[in-house]
């Protein structure tokens, strides 16, 4: 099979090697803290302080861990592919910026990103490492209290979903790495490769809940399946044995 364009889908965990969490696993982010008290706009409205201690601890846990051999990897398959005249689509459900200091170029964060904040008087965005409060002057308007980290929420939708359906219809191979399979839109990619006669492949360290969507899965720790399906694809194989 020849394979121009790679669409890869990753999750969680790709980055729990890198010591950040994962979110729906036993021990994971939300079975220690309440989603509907810490991640929705209502939450944010009701409590801004305890929203902001929350996402301040998360940025500071993102900002200090360090890329794995799986970020490695995709990189190294991004600029890999460029040399063969072919494409990599990254789409990451992570709000780390582990890809893009793994050396990754084109990141497309669907759930947002903590090092980005946005003002909710003014709409302006833009990067950020600092601790947020709710003293926190917008630089661009110059409101302080509706700062706001630039990540997406339950009860909002996605960004960037129009670039990741027109890639997804476009690729010639889906993969999916470190997913819970749970969440959607991205949980639905995987069907949506299926209706276009896209070949599918996930790299998880447990089978997802939609793993039986998948027509190939490689079980392990991401650091060891990403390099090897990398190589594979480099190679010129299909990547789904």
């Amino acid at each position: 099979m020849d394979i121009q364009n790679v669409f890869v889908l990753t999750g969680a965990g790709i980055s729990a090697e890198s010591g950040l969490g994962t979110f729906r696993d036993r021990g994971g982010v939300w079975s220690r803290f309440d989603p509907m008290k810490l991640a929705t706009p209502e939450a944010f409205a009701a409590d801004p302080v305890l929203v902001h201690d929350f996402y301040n601890m998360r940025r500071r846990d993102a900002l200090n861990a360090q890329p794995n051999a799986a970020h490695t990897a995709l990189a190294e398959l991004e600029s890999g592919l460029a040399a063969q005249g072919r494409n990599l689509f990254l789409c990451t459900q992570n709000v780390d910026d582990l890809h893009e200091r793994a050396g990754s170029r084109a990141v497309v964060h669907m759930h947002g990103e903590l090092s980005r904040v946005r003002c909710l008087a003014c709409g302006d965005g833009r990067p950020w490492r600092e601790d947020l409060t709710v003293e926190t002057p917008c630089p661009s308007c110059g409101v302080a209290g509706r700062m706001r980290p630039d990540v997406v929420w339950f009860g909002e939708m996605p960004k960037h979903l129009d670039a990741i359906e027109d890639a997804l219809i476009k690729s010639d191979l889906f993969v999916a790495i470190g997913t819970s399979g749970a969440v959607y839109p991205a949980a639905g990619y995987v069907a949506q490769a299926q209706a276009f006669g896209i070949p599918t492949l996930a790299l998880n360290l447990e089978a997802a809940d939609n793993a039986g969507m998948f027509a190939r899965t490689r079980l392990g720790l991401a650091s060891a399946t990403v390099p090897a399906f990398v190589a594979d694809i480099l190679a010129g194989a299909d990547g789904s044995g």
